[in-house]
């Protein structure tokens, strides 16, 4: 199986379990909300899960309910990320945003429901014995969390306004937090599951969390608004320090292909077991969207 079969193959059994955990709800228009939220997406969090639970032996049945956790969480992050306090976007996967299509109530309360609903997957018993899930809980609140994603947030918001523009090593902390947490939680998981030491993966996600940052930063400046499914050049309009305004388009695309270097060294412990997530990583900065 390709790449993008594998990727496109992972997000189906992802997309069925977050609607039979949907299942039951009431058709309200948060609930409504939230579905619509969770459509689409590449589901690179959810592979990622998935295959570094494959590579500990994990069958995907057995991992899927931390797959679909991390994808209810970082939905959850976009629809609060596209408010009008945030980053008031209109577009999201090429369709309107939650606050758009509903109000800005529903899109709040829709994420609050998708944040609590990735740690009621978290608990299935599924994905092993109490202590690998607590393990697994605890990741993820880090990772979204003040330590996290919402650092990463909070530092993006106060650049706003801040008198001078981020060097490149405030921004590297910055999508450390924003985009890196997740990817880091997601690449860990399986080792998680498995009980095993998460050190290789977790440096291999370290970099490929920073080189996907960049390849969004990229994608902003050269980015076709049909492919990405949402406003480009943004962050020249805002006058955002980004990877690309600091280093220019070269350097920022140079960095990346380190990083992917960087990333896939970081498998060699795993030897020909790791194809996938070497994929994984040339994919993040070939992407178009």
């Amino acid at each position: 199986m390709t790449f993008p079969e594998l990727l496109k193959a992972d997000a189906a059994q992802v997309q069925a379990r977050l609607d039979a955990a949907l299942a039951g709800h009431d058709d309200l228009p948060v609930v409504q909300a939230m579905r619509y939220a969770l459509q689409g997406g590449k589901r690179l969090r959810a592979f990622l899960v998935l295959e570094s639970a494959r590579l500990h032996g994990i069958a995907p049945d057995q991992a899927i309910s931390a797959a679909a956790a991390v994808e209810a969480l970082h939905a959850y992050s976009l629809v609060h990320d596209d408010l009008p306090c945030m980053d008031d976007d209109d577009l999201r996967r090429g369709l309107p945003t939650v606050h758009v299509k509903w109000d800005e109530a529903t899109a709040v309360l829709a994420g609050d429901a998708l944040q609590t609903l990735a740690f009621e997957l978290l608990c299935d018993p599924a994905l092993g014995p109490a202590d690998r899930r607590l393990a697994l809980v605890a990741g993820l609140a880090r990772a979204s969390g003040a330590q996290g994603m919402v650092l990463g947030q909070a530092l993006d918001i106060a650049a706003e306004t801040a008198p001078a523009p981020l060097t490149l090593a405030e921004i590297t902390r910055l999508q450390a937090g924003k985009t890196g947490a997740l990817i880091c939680w997601s690449a860990e998981a399986g080792a998680l599951l498995a009980g095993a030491d998460p050190a290789p993966l977790r440096a291999y996600a370290r970099a490929l969390g920073l080189a996907f940052q960049i390849a969004d930063d990229i994608l902003d400046v050269e980015g076709d608004e049909a492919a990405t499914g949402k406003r480009v050049g943004k962050d020249a309009e805002a006058g955002k320090a980004t990877f690309v305004s600091l280093l220019g388009l070269d350097q920022a695309k140079a960095r990346a292909e380190a990083l992917i270097a960087e990333a896939e060294a970081a498998l060699l412990p795993y030897g020909d077991r790791a194809q996938a997530l070497i994929a994984a990583a040339r994919f993040v900065i070939s992407r178009q969207s």
